[in-house]
């Protein structure tokens, strides 16, 4: 039973429920409800199972072999405790995906700069309704027309259209 407590984790219900979606809210509190009832039972069992009374069992039945033979049995029998494989992976998982968190972030701070200086750009530019044409070619450089080079409407290639 030490064991079986001592592999429990605990839970911070409050950082699991910020996360739930409103409409997930009646699973969660149902998930919540069953492990709470689970974990109940688990610390109402003794640390250590009842002993048998083999004294009782030799003078109660008859075959007295049999009774030693049950004893020998169920005193040679070892339960394996299951050994965790798992952590391990999700531990190497939590990480990877620690790393992958964090080159998002630096991505999307660098993103955030480019937008910025994208958004200084239009918010200091001339007003539209005030711009020339040389003013939107110098500003928005991919309006400009090529006329040397396509002379023809509609100034541009084909395949650019």
């Amino acid at each position: 039973m030490a064991g079986r407590r001592a592999a429990l984790k605990a839970i911070d219900w409050m950082a699991f429920a910020e996360r739930v979606p409103p409409n997930q809210r009646a699973m969660f509190n149902g998930l919540k409800t069953r492990s709470d009832a689970i974990a109940a039972r688990l610390r109402s069992l003794p640390e250590k199972p009842a002993a048998i009374d083999w004294t009782f069992y030799k003078s109660a039945v008859a075959n007295v072999a049999m009774v030693q033979e049950f004893e020998t049995k169920f005193s040679a029998l070892v339960v394996p405790e299951p050994v965790d494989t798992e952590t391990s992976k999700i531990d190497a998982q939590e990480l990877e995906a620690n790393k992958q968190a964090a080159a998002y972030v630096e991505g999307s701070k660098a993103r955030v700069t480019q937008y910025e200086e994208e958004l200084a750009k239009f918010q200091n530019m001339t007003p539209f309704d005030q711009m020339t044409i040389e003013d939107l070619n110098n500003t928005f450089p991919e309006t400009a027309l090529d006329k040397v080079k396509y002379p023809y409407w509609p100034h541009k290639p084909i395949s650019d259209l």
